[in-house]
């Protein structure tokens, strides 16, 4: 019985796309409140898990410190900081520990925005 399993994290960040024309907003130094969502797949072990959400748990804190309260276009791998970049970055990180990882996320609630990266 194959089972998923999602955890959520929040962080504020701030970042610009220099790739952008000038007359877009996007070029312009501005920041938002996302949401990292992490999905991993697998058959429960003998314990009934997929994963531990402790394990998960550290592993995102450890992303979101790096991603939380920053300017993205300064940390390597997004200095093109967008969606889909952002869910490569993470994705890159996790896979290794979790080799069930399926579908990691970002999003910008506030503005109806959403970044799906299937693995």
């Amino acid at each position: 019985m194959t089972m998923r399993i999602v955890k959520s994290v929040t962080f504020d960040a701030a970042h610009h796309l220099h790739v952008d024309s000038e007359e877009r907003p996007y070029k312009r130094l501005h920041g938002h409140s996302f949401q990292l969502d992490v999905e991993i797949e697998g058959e429960p072990d003998e314990n009934g898990w997929v994963a531990d959400f402790a394990d998960i748990t550290a592993a995102l804190g450890s992303i979101r410190n790096i991603l939380d309260h920053s300017y993205l276009n300064e940390i390597e791998g997004l200095e093109t900081p967008t969606l889909e970049n952002i869910c490569q970055f993470v994705a890159v990180r996790l896979v290794k520990q979790f080799p069930g990882l399926v579908r990691v996320s970002i999003s910008r609630p506030s503005i109806g925005e959403t970044c799906h990266y299937d693995l």
